[in-house]
């Protein structure tokens, strides 16, 4: 019995579903099941003619060139203490007030993700910074992992956020636009989490206890560690929204400001650079080989 095409569509949704499940890599996952569900419909001939096409027309594009540049930028600024610094600037400011440790590692994922564009990057790094302070002034283990966990999802949101220039590839809206729409939601959501956590905390105060104070003195010194995140920001978004150069442009601007800026602090060191630009390299192939997987589970 010879299956219509609708019916084949319905199974390959359910064959990639089976995949995921399987933990199979989504890009291979999509990649596979696009190329026998073409081959089925189409013929394994021009199916064999979309597989040889496919990536190369789709990795070619000029846009493509901004994801390891934002990646670049941010994994620069994660191995290199941009992201310690915002933490101790954003803990100063508010780590003594009840739940003021969690709050201040949500405004710092929020600022870290403004120059990462990566939410498991964000994650992974405020998590090595926060958890170990919130620990020692006995946070609720659940409420330090949940704050990290959803702070580093602004990365996702806040612009230059990888997410939104895959949605821009996928579907050729305009990158500047989708930026600018994730402004405004991102710090709302910053706002969100800080009310959320500051109402736990005075419900029950032994979840997250006040940290130690400091003086408005010090609070105003602190601010110098946020210098390196408002130049990156201020160089990409303000680039992009002044017609200075391209999304694509302002991605390979933010990653030589980012190298430049832990050169100057003299934070960046031959090791971490190596390492920074090995994660680069894994990170963009990922992303990379979900694009090829979506387009070829597109045509499917």
């Amino acid at each position: 019995m010879e299956l219509s095409p609708n019916m084949v569509g319905v199974i390959g949704v359910v064959l990639l579903l089976v995949c995921l499940a399987a933990r199979m890599w989504i890009g291979f996952s999509m990649g596979l099941i696009g190329f026998f569900g073409f081959a089925y419909i189409v013929g394994i001939g021009p199916a064999f003619k979309m597989l040889a096409t496919v990536p190369f027309t789709t990795l070619s594009n000029y846009t493509i060139s901004v994801i390891p540049m934002f990646i670049l930028m941010g994994v620069v600024a994660g191995n290199t203490g941009i992201s310690e610094s915002l933490y101790r600037s954003a803990n100063t400011w508010m780590g003594h007030v009840r739940g003021g440790l969690a709050m201040a590692t949500t405004v710092a994922c929020g600022a870290f993700a403004a120059i990462c564009g990566h939410s498991g990057a964000g994650t992974i790094t405020m998590g090595k910074i926060a958890i170990p302070e919130m620990r020692r002034y006995k946070y609720s283990e659940s409420l330090s992992t949940a704050c990290v966990s959803a702070g580093g999802t602004l990365g996702i949101l806040i612009p230059p956020s990888l997410a939104f220039i895959l949605y821009a590839i996928l579907t050729e809206e305009s990158v500047g636009k989708l930026f600018m729409a994730g402004i405004f939601p991102g710090i709302l959501l910053v706002v969100l989490f800080i009310i959320i956590i500051g109402i736990l905390a005075r419900i029950n105060p032994l979840l997250a206890p006040a940290g130690g104070k400091t003086t408005f003195r010090e609070k105003i010194i602190s601010l110098k560690y946020t210098w390196p995140m408002v130049v990156l920001f201020l160089m990409v978004m303000g680039g992009i929204y002044g017609g200075i150069f391209t999304p694509t442009e302002a991605g390979a601007v933010g990653a030589i400001g980012a190298i430049i800026i832990a050169a100057v602090n003299r934070q960046l060191t031959r090791r971490n650079f190596i390492d920074s630009l090995k994660e680069t390299l894994l990170t963009s192939g990922m992303i990379l080989t979900i694009i090829m997987g979506a387009f070829i589970f597109m045509r499917f």
